[in-house]
């Protein structure tokens, strides 16, 4: 029993923290400077072609057309 409150003690204190900084971490990450411009970019992409369809590739292997869109 000994291993269980051990195990207990150290979710309770120094687990919690180290979960409550990376959450705090994540949350940092997301709302940094800058970050608004990615975030628009990518909430755009099924809009880019919204008008008529994406031209063709000049290379015909189905892997090239479905990684086309992740380019820059």
């Amino acid at each position: 029993m000994e291993t269980y409150s051990a195990m207990r003690e150290f979710a309770d204190s120094w687990a919690l923290l180290a979960l409550v900084l990376f959450f705090l971490g994540v949350i940092a990450w997301v709302f940094r400077p800058g970050s608004t411009k990615e975030y628009r970019e990518t909430a755009d992409i099924p809009f880019r072609h919204d008008d008529k369809p994406a031209p063709p590739d000049s290379d015909d292997s189905a892997e090239a057309t479905c990684h086309k869109e992740a380019r820059t």
